[in-house]
């Protein structure tokens, strides 16, 4: 029980490092819940300070889901017994999604979560067989909606929506099945004001030339 605590504990603690925010604070020198969409993540720091840094800040995120589940649960993988291995990765997996969205170093509010999402769904798509066919398809319809609308908003949601169903219809373990759905949740409650623009046909789009 101890070390679980610390897994979650440090994988807490490495997915609240706000990326976002210490990269507009350096490069900018104001903060990056003031400017924008006010947001905390590669979205609203690619807006402010442009393609290359968004990719970076977007490439930081998605590794803050990533290394917790390949690194620590690899670690404890053999060390404890009487928890199924996928459900120790998922459990710190959820604890690194937890921490970018609710971020300990900025009062517990922090980005909406979709970039580290990918993140540890990847590691786990390494540990958990036929996940990564999942992750492709729902990768696959993030991409078709984006392609399409060119709202970022809307292809996360989408995208959220899907994975749990892929999940359900290409038969993976219910462990995936459950935090599928409550990933799905988190990330749609955290587009609450993007879904509302959405509806009044206010959502910006993404232009590629920028």
């Amino acid at each position: 029980m101890l070390l679980i605590a610390l897994a979650i504990i440090t994988s807490y603690l490495i997915g609240s490092i706000p990326a976002a925010y210490i990269f507009v604070w350096i490069i900018k020198g104001y903060d990056i819940r003031k400017v924008g969409s006010g947001n905390v993540g590669a979205t609203n720091a690619l807006r402010v300070l442009g393609k290359g840094w968004g990719i970076t800040i977007l490439l930081l995120d998605i590794v803050k889901g990533l290394i917790p589940v390949l690194a620590i649960g690899s670690f404890l993988s053999g060390r404890i017994s009487f928890i199924q291995e996928y459900n120790l990765f998922i459990i710190i997996g959820l604890s690194a999604i937890c921490g970018h969205n609710w971020t300990v170093f900025l009062n517990f509010k922090g980005g909406k979560g979709v970039a580290t999402t990918f993140g540890v769904l990847i590691g786990l798509a390494f540990k958990i067989q036929g996940l990564n066919i999942v992750l492709g398809l729902t990768v696959l319809a993030w991409l078709f909606t984006f392609i399409l609308f060119r709202i970022i908003s809307l292809s996360s949601i989408l995208a959220a929506f899907s994975f749990p169903v892929l999940a359900l219809i290409l038969q993976q373990p219910l462990a995936v099945i459950l935090i599928g759905i409550i990933l799905s949740v988190f990330i749609i409650l955290r587009h609450k004001p993007n879904i509302k623009r959405l509806i009044k046909g206010e959502e910006s789009r993404l232009s590629f030339r920028k």
